[in-house]
């Protein structure tokens, strides 16, 4: 009797095998043929003898799972959340040609749609999209960082933190190397993906003055996000605590002065705000990003004066910095507000009109002031579009209708 009894078992256990196999074979052939029905009624039959798999079957598994869910690029948001879920138990040492083809695939899919979703201003499936790539692939925290901008934008602040807090504690900056060279038909200077590239570029003489440049660190954009999220929840001290740890490790960065100005006047410290930006230039007085950025506080404080200052002083120091002529004139044109409010709640009289006529001059002013900064701004980056259509736009404003079709040609050259 005892003889049967393990006779019927080894046939199960045979039977057990056999199904295994059969299954997980069927499930990969219409997974190949895009037959995701029938691929999932053969993982179904697969799950029920699950426990009886060996570790590579299981990855199988799993595998198999993370494609059909995926479906070769047409999954919905919870089903890449899925696919996901699925691979991240593959086994590191299994499958690996099958399991690395699968993962650049679903990784790619993953950061375009992320990309797109940012794009479309819907920036909590971003998140979930670009949480998901660093899932998979948590060497490039780089996703993270993504993630953690994205959630902010979205306005998930608790969820933001959290990520902003790993990344801090990873010590992640995202510095990257670009391998830059100037293009000798256009005279503008071009990143490319690898030094071997931009070498190669030079040597057929299609680019000249080659050069290496770190990007910037963003450390100091994550510490100011944690410090103003801290600040929006109440935890004035936590902000500032999250700023004196950053200038503590990195005590001569001039971005981390800057972003702790910026978190003082979101909290109404004025005072500690000026502080900081006279104690900034006088460190670093001829640096033109450090006056630019220095502008760009000034001007989202509503300091004109100082702002245009600041702008112009980073002009002298590089006359091709595109952003502060840019910005120079955004804030010449920013003045229009007021006397477009003021001209709106006019009357009828005959003072009324006059003051009316006043403000149009006013107005027009504002118009022909930006005008030359907008050009130089050309000048530096012929390829802005931005310099070429606000150009547009204000010489026909002013009248000027040869030079409206002008830069309304060039914009929409450029534009396409």
């Amino acid at each position: 009797m005892k003889n049967y009894l393990i006779f019927g078992l080894l046939l199960t256990f045979a039977w057990s095998i056999n199904a295994q196999k059969k299954e997980l074979r069927t499930a990969g052939k219409e997974l190949d043929k895009g037959n995701f029905e029938k691929a999932a009624t053969a993982l179904s039959a697969a799950e029920l003898v699950f426990d009886a798999m060996d570790d590579k079957q299981k990855s199988q598994y799993y595998l198999f799972q993370s494609k059909l869910f995926y479906k070769n690029g047409a999954a919905s948001p919870s089903e890449i959340e899925q696919s996901v879920a699925a691979f991240v138990k593959v086994s590191s040492t299994a499958l690996t040609q099958d399991k690395n083809i699968h993962l650049q695939n679903l990784l790619n899919h993953i950061l375009t749609k992320g990309t797109d979703y940012v794009s479309n201003n819907d920036y909590a499936t971003a998140t979930d999209y670009f949480s998901n790539a660093y899932k998979l692939s948590e060497k490039d925290t780089v996703y993270l960082y993504y993630a953690a901008s994205s959630s902010v934008n979205a306005k998930q602040y608790d969820k933001s933190l959290a990520m902003y807090e790993k990344l801090k504690s990873i010590g992640f900056t995202g510095v990257e190397k670009q391998y830059l060279a100037v293009n000798k038909e256009t005279n503008v200077e071009e990143s490319f993906d690898s030094k071997v590239l931009r070498d190669i570029s030079v040597k057929t003489k299609t680019h000249i003055n080659p050069s290496d440049k770190n990007t910037k660190s963003k450390y100091p954009e994550i510490i100011k996000n944690m410090a103003l999220i801290y600040n929006q929840r109440g935890e004035t001290e936590k902000a500032l605590e999250a700023m004196r740890e950053a200038r503590a490790e990195n005590p001569d960065d001039l971005n981390l002065v800057l972003t702790e100005a910026n978190v003082h006047y979101t909290m109404g410290n004025t005072e500690k705000f000026k502080e900081l930006l006279e104690y900034a230039t006088k460190r670093d007085p001829n640096n033109a990003e450090l006056q630019y950025n220095l502008g760009v506080i000034a001007a989202d404080a509503d300091d004109f004066e100082n702002a245009k200052k600041y702008y112009q002083r980073a002009i002298a120091l590089n006359s091709k910095y595109t952003n502060a002529y840019i910005n120079l004139a955004a804030l010449i044109l920013g003045q229009e507000e007021s006397i477009i409010d003021e001209m709106n709640n006019l009357g009828t009289s005959a003072a009324d009109d006059r003051r009316y006529d006043e403000l149009r001059e006013e107005r027009n002013q504002l118009y022909l002031d930006a005008i030359p900064y907008l050009e130089q701004a050309l000048a530096a980056d012929p390829a802005n579009f931005q310099a070429a259509k606000t150009l547009s736009n204000i010489f026909s404003a002013t009248g000027n209708d040869a030079k409206a079709k002008e830069y309304k040609d060039m914009a929409n050259s450029l534009e396409q």
